[in-house]
């Protein structure tokens, strides 16, 4: 009887208990991407675009630019930059907080993507991608990899130069 009452009190005692929970934060924002964005990046905080000098926040939506003297931050781009295309210019993934802090260092080292408009960009890339997503080229029935090498034309390497 008394080991009845100990196994009811027992019982009794874990239902008024509070179940502790683990708290588990997985930050990947794939279906938050604009799709406009790069593909082959499954977690991007910010897209620096050196066309225009301008962040976009994957997270909030919004834009970084410099107006005036200082950087404000928007939810939509001001009328200057209306004749450029999301889809075309060039996005460098960042994951730094508050990458415009290191501007000179961003625009430093990605200013000579200005021009560059090989960028798969998610609306297209119908997942396939590579980081390398220069060598995708669009057939029929979506991207295919391809090789302009093996087609007998030359190929500007890494740093400028041709390659054969």
């Amino acid at each position: 009887m008394k080991k009845l009452l100990y196994i009811t009190m027992l019982l009794g005692g874990m239902l008024y208990l509070n179940p502790t929970r683990a708290q588990v934060s997985v930050n990947i924002n794939i279906g938050s991407q604009p799709l406009w964005g790069p593909v082959g990046y499954d977690y991007a905080r910010f897209y620096y675009m050196p066309e225009m000098d301008v962040y976009y926040d994957v997270v909030h939506r919004r834009y970084t630019y410099y107006h005036g003297r200082k950087w404000v931050t928007r939810a939509s781009l001001p009328s200057r930059y209306r004749h450029y295309d999301m889809y075309r210019t060039y996005k460098v993934v960042i994951n730094d907080r508050d990458p415009w802090h290191r501007h000179s260092h961003y625009h430093k080292q990605y200013h000579r993507h200005r021009s560059n408009y090989s960028q798969v960009v998610l609306r297209d890339g119908r997942g396939r991608y590579d980081r390398d997503d220069k060598h995708y080229k669009k057939g029929r029935d979506g991207y295919h990899k391809h090789d302009r090498r093996d087609k007998g034309h030359k190929h500007r390497g890494r740093h400028g130069r041709d390659d054969d």
